[in-house]
């Protein structure tokens, strides 16, 4: 909890900066933007907190963007498949690509690191030959208008009417990204998931002593599999917003560097790359906090060079923050217990 009100706090600063700053940032425009943004992010983000939960990592996060963003409007747009059939294709697409990285890690004992760097280019790679090379898109805005709709498009639908003293009108309207609400039933499913069921407190056990819970009767494999399993599927979703809302896909590019933004506010959350921590939570807000550096870096007119400086700066110094502040707390924890070792003896 103490280190949840350390990313609160350091959300909160970067909004004030921002506010000082940035004469754009308040603006409805702005907001509703920033939250389109977070919504795929943290989708994605909220799938590497599982896999980093049990001690792994998930190198393969953009390439799997990439490949579902390829393969969705080319079996939309090339082969016409019904809406709701291709939608399933992808994800289990997405499941299946999950489900290997979690057999090969648990049964053939190959580490995570390796298998998800193979799946990292054999992915993009696989994007690329499905598309010949070639940009794929959605076509105009009344073509798949109720796909659009469902996961890029604004709640309400026209938005309500809000001040807003940049414009000439003095209002615009601002409305919750779809997007958004879709992260928002995310998260939540996921926090009932990890915090309230067995198979969450299972994962955490996994991540903090794999041997141990292995003594203790856990099936440490089917966690495993079904970690990597949720990382993919939610990195299938977040696919499918991060193409419909680019509308074109170029194979090469199209989710190129998204699994190190997952990780990032992973990690920024309060997640322990040693395994064992992590928050949804947390996550949320470190991806939030990621979005609102590129959001200030855009409106401060940084230049966008200097994106992954500033973003890699701010994570590495809060990691440093974390790891000191628990070594300060471990000293103090280990000199409490020496001081009623000692009274005990005394006594």
């Amino acid at each position: 909890m103490k280190k949840l009100y350390g990313i609160l706090g350091l959300f909160f600063a970067l909004c004030l900066v921002n506010a000082i700053f940035a004469d754009n940032f308040l603006t409805p425009f702005n907001i509703e933007n920033t939250l389109k943004r977070t919504g795929p992010y943290g989708i994605i983000g909220i799938g590497a907190l599982f896999v980093i939960v049990t001690g792994g990592i998930d190198l393969s996060i953009g390439s799997v963007v990439g490949l579902v963003g390829v393969i969705l409007p080319w079996l939309l747009t090339k082969h016409n498949v019904p809406v709701p059939m291709a939608i399933c294709v992808v994800l289990l697409v997405s499941l299946a690509v999950g489900l290997t990285h979690g057999l090969l890690i648990t049964k053939l004992k190959v580490q995570p690191f390796i298998v998800t760097l193979c799946g990292l280019m054999i992915y993009r790679s696989l994007a690329r030959y499905i598309a010949e090379d070639t940009t794929f898109g959605f076509g105009t805005d009344e073509e798949f208008a109720g796909l659009k709709s469902a996961f890029k498009g604004r709640i309400p639908e026209g938005g309500i009417t809000v001040p807003d003293a940049s414009r000439e009108s003095g209002e615009a309207t601002f409305a919750i990204p779809a997007a958004f609400f879709i992260m928002f039933l995310i998260a939540v499913a996921s926090a009932i998931f990890l915090n309230m069921t067995i198979y969450g407190r299972y994962l955490l056990a996994l991540g903090r002593n794999e041997q141990a819970a292995r003594f203790s009767g856990i099936r440490t494999d089917r966690m495993v599999i079904i970690a990597y399993v949720l990382c993919s599927v939610f990195a299938g979703i977040g696919g499918i917003i991060f193409a419909l809302e680019v509308n074109s896909v170029a194979p090469s590019s199209h989710g190129g560097g998204y699994e190190l933004y997952a990780i990032a506010a992973a990690v920024l959350g309060g997640c322990s790359l040693r395994g064992g921590e992590g928050s949804i939570t947390g996550v949320v807000i470190g991806t939030a906090i990621v979005q609102l550096l590129i959001n200030a870096i855009v409106l401060m007119g940084i230049p966008s060079q200097l994106q992954d400086m500033v973003i890699g700066s701010v994570i590495l110094v809060g990691v440093i923050v974390d790891e000191l502040v628990k070594r300060i707390s471990a000293v103090r924890r280990a000199a409490r217990e020496a001081r009623l070792a000692t009274a005990g003896d005394a006594g």
